[in-house]
């Protein structure tokens, strides 16, 4: 337990313990992952492997978007949000097993990518111009250094924070500022990497130039969606006092809409770009999310993940009711994953069709992702309280 009065404003924080109830369902999803893997694997592999990565970029998401947030913050030297920069820090706790996740989806691969498979690249020129990139043992190279990367900088900014919780010493925070500003330069092409070997390549003979963009607009803002609901859910309990409150939440809430904006944007110049050009090798990847009931998740995107939070965030007593905006994160992140179903499944099927295996394979990463998060939090202090900073969290007001 730890608690201090500045100038009458009263924080506190406690020791995590995660709940009993919370350990039995995390593990209980992992269990029914298993299952549907296993299933999956060697019984449906040409469903099994789609879902599967559509369940591991979901969540991939996360972990990568509460990097990015603390980097950020980091790089910018804010003070405001220092005071739930440990709540986002505990995202990167998944990033081992988003590496282990990505090495097994490579045994996948001929399911799911048209350039894995000799016989159609042998039939088609445009996949064997590309086949410099698009080869496994490249792909393999680029996962390894993706994910070392990010581990590697996850234990150097990460770390530096969790050492500060011992000695105080302001001296991390000076190195996290550098550290930072290196990894959102390597985050910023691996990344965009990343999103255009899972999900791009899938059609080969297509390509956008802002597909990373908007993979990254995305998953900025699920993994805000999901800070949000944790920090209202934290206070909540009991667990942090004082170091964030409702005008942390109206900051917070701001750039959920901001990027809630963000991602239509990047959406609609994507989408208008290659109408307006009517190339065929690009305007295919909308030609067949518009068949069938692929239109209508199209249209659900426009007005779930776009005008809905949009409108719902825009009033300022809106980001400092906190039942608000865990309803509003909760559309944000039901609307991400069918916005990773919409970019895989149209490619292996005309209806849509959300079954066992991609529900099973979202419980499995889900599950393993609550079970990292919770060991995390409990391991840690929940605040990083010998910030030099946390004067400015504490005393922070919004008048806006």
């Amino acid at each position: 337990m730890a608690s201090a009065s500045t100038h009458e404003v009263k924080v506190s924080f406690k020791k995590y313990e995660t709940p009993k109830t919370l350990v039995s369902i995390s593990y209980l999803l992992v269990a029914i992952g298993l299952v549907a893997t296993l299933y999956g694997v060697f019984k449906d592999p040409y469903h099994f492997w789609p879902s599967y990565l559509t369940a591991y970029f979901y969540v991939s998401c996360f972990a990568l978007g509460g990097m990015f947030w603390v980097s950020v913050n980091n790089l910018s030297k804010a003070g405001w949000s220092v005071g739930i920069r440990r709540l986002a820090e505990g995202f990167t706790s998944f990033f081992p097993i988003l590496l282990v996740g990505a090495l097994f989806l490579l045994f996948g691969l001929k399911y799911l990518y048209p350039w894995a498979r000799p016989e159609v690249v042998a039939e088609n020129s445009l996949i064997q111009a590309k086949q410099g990139f698009l080869n496994t043992n490249f792909l393999f190279i680029r996962i390894l250094v993706f994910g070392a990367g990010i581990i590697f900088f996850a234990k150097k900014i990460v770390g530096n924070s969790l050492k500060q919780d011992i000695d105080g010493n302001v001296q991390y925070t000076h190195s996290n500022v550098a550290w930072s500003v290196a990894y959102i330069v390597f985050f910023a092409l691996a990344f965009t990497l990343f999103s255009m070997d899972l999900l791009m390549s899938l059609l080969p003979t297509w390509y956008s130039t802002i597909f990373g963009i908007y993979c990254f607009a995305g998953m900025f803002q699920s993994s805000l969606a999901l800070l949000v609901i944790i920090m209202i859910l934290m206070r909540r309990s009991g667990y942090v006092s004082g170091y964030f409150y409702e005008d942390h939440y109206h900051d917070v809430g701001k750039f959920l809409k901001g990027f809630t904006v963000f991602w239509a944007y990047i959406a609609f110049s994507q989408f208008m770009l290659i109408w307006y050009a009517n190339i065929p090798e690009e305007t295919e990847y909308y030609l067949m999310r518009a068949q069938e009931g692929w239109m209508f998740t199209s249209l659900s995107l426009l007005f779930f993940k776009f005008i809905a939070p949009f409108l719902l965030l825009l009033p300022k007593a809106a980001k400092r009711n906190e039942a608000w905006l865990i309803a509003v994160s909760i559309l944000i992140l039901v609307m991400q994953y069918i916005d990773v179903y919409w970019m895989v499944f149209p490619n292996f099927s005309e209806t849509v069709s959300i079954g066992f295996l991609p529900l099973g394979t979202l419980a499995l990463f889900a599950g393993l992702f609550l079970i990292s998060l919770n060991r995390f939090y409990s391991r840690n202090n929940l605040v990083a309280h010998k910030d030099p900073r946390m004067h400015e969290a504490i005393h922070h007001h919004v008048s806006y």
